[in-house]
């Protein structure tokens, strides 16, 4: 079986709803380390809007009071916590030594939204495509990795799924990751680890917005309207009960499609990807990460932080 044949057998099995979110991130990784991408630039696009429309049909599962509460509860973390981040790995990237597009980069990535983060900022700090790979590829690594680690030390610690949807969403980079970590502890922590991580992804707007007034760039960034869609779906599985039937349904999808963006995602990760991060940055993204999981963990679980 050639590369093209065996990427579609997994991105078929993947779409089947047989393999959890983690499998399917596993078996992209895999297949990624292990060929090159017949269709890398085509995976990425398509990973970009599955993850979109998946995060829209997972709204209508979730009842719009419930998104309400965690999202006006989890504003004032995200903000603290983005602001924290952000402070704390500009200085790890000047101590280590990371070249400092990269760093500013990394630090927005691992304080906002991962890849969305990155993707943003990069065009208003001029970032060229080496910083861009740099700073991807580590989030990326550091994503995969939270997919299999936080389930465990979640289940470990005995965190409520309340506790563990709002750990996932302050200290797990890309949206993706954060729903497939979540979907995997249970219903309540995948509704309040999706719904807190949109909200800190709000914040990639202020954030480029600033960065562009500072720098004086004439590069902003888009409104991510899906974050609008997810709320008028949580709306209608909420207040229309007409189409009831139907909203379990695209939740479902909306599930599958996570799965089969995992899985897109992990192929698009190769053995150049890793070689090209390098030590420093790939350092400064896991000392950066570690100290915001940490402490976000431990402020949760003495109820610290609670919604």
């Amino acid at each position: 079986m050639n590369t093209k044949n065996l990427f579609f057998v997994g991105l078929i099995v993947a779409a089947t709803g047989l393999i959890s979110a983690p499998i399917a991130l596993l078996a992209g990784l895999i297949y990624g380390l292990s060929f090159a991408h017949p269709y890398h630039l085509d995976a990425k696009k398509l990973s970009a809007f599955l993850l979109q429309a998946s995060i829209v049909a997972l709204g209508f599962g979730m009842k719009l009071h419930d998104v309400v509460r965690a999202g006006r509860s989890g504003f004032l973390y995200t903000a603290i916590s983005i602001s924290f981040a952000l402070f704390i790995g500009l200085g790890l990237g000047y101590l280590l030594k990371v070249q400092h597009k990269a760093s500013l980069l990394i630090s927005a990535g691992t304080a906002i939204c991962g890849g969305s983060a990155i993707a943003a900022v990069a065009p208003v700090v001029n970032a060229g495509e080496e910083e861009m790979a740099v700073s991807l590829g580590t989030v990326f690594v550091l994503n995969s990795v939270a997919l299999f680690l936080f389930p465990a030390i979640g289940y470990a610690l005995h965190l409520t799924q309340t506790q563990f949807g709002l750990w996932s969403a302050l200290a797990i980079h890309d949206t993706s990751s954060v729903v497939g970590a979540t979907a995997k502890y249970g219903s309540q922590a995948l509704m309040v680890g999706t719904t807190i991580k949109l909200v800190r992804a709000l914040w990639i707007v202020p954030v480029v917005f600033s960065l562009a007034f500072l720098r004086k760039s004439t590069k902003g960034t888009k409104w991510p309207w899906f974050i609008l869609l997810f709320c008028l779906a949580a709306l209608a599985g909420t207040y229309f009960p007409v189409l009831g039937p139907l909203y379990p349904q695209l939740s479902s999808l909306g599930k599958t499609g996570l799965t089969v963006t995992l899985y897109l995602i992990g192929t698009g990760i190769s053995r150049a990807t890793l070689k090209q991060v390098g030590v420093r940055p790939l350092l400064q993204g896991i000392v950066l990460w570690a100290i915001v999981a940490t402490l976000s963990l431990v402020l949760i679980h003495f109820g610290l932080i609670s919604i």
